[in-house]
């Protein structure tokens, strides 16, 4: 059979019990607090870009490293046979651009 407890003891269950809510609540109402909010939806926002410019720089690297190895042998030398056809359409596509711009004026 369960012990009798004194009235002093179910006051004070009573005292620790509210106590106890009156934390909860504070919680609730820190977590529900619409700068709480705003806070935890910009970390998450900011959580999201650096993981994506992360990607975009492993990426970009990736594809830099790539034409790094096409043009440049493993000593360091550029590869002239595939250097100058490179350079030789840059030049074109800036000369083309440049007539464009002398036509349109």
């Amino acid at each position: 059979m369960a012990e009798a407890r004194t009235p002093a003891q179910i006051e004070a269950d009573i005292v620790r019990r509210r106590q106890q809510l009156a934390v909860t609540l504070d919680e609730i109402g820190v977590r529900l607090h619409p700068k709480t909010i705003m806070d935890e939806a910009k970390a998450k926002a900011a959580d999201a870009v650096d993981r994506t410019a992360g990607r975009a720089y492993v990426a970009a690297n990736r594809a830099v490293s790539d034409v790094r190895a096409q043009l440049v042998s493993e000593n360091g030398t550029p590869r002239l046979e595939r250097v100058i056809p490179v350079a030789m359409v840059g030049v074109a596509v800036v000369g083309l651009l440049a007539l464009r711009t002398r036509r349109r004026r």
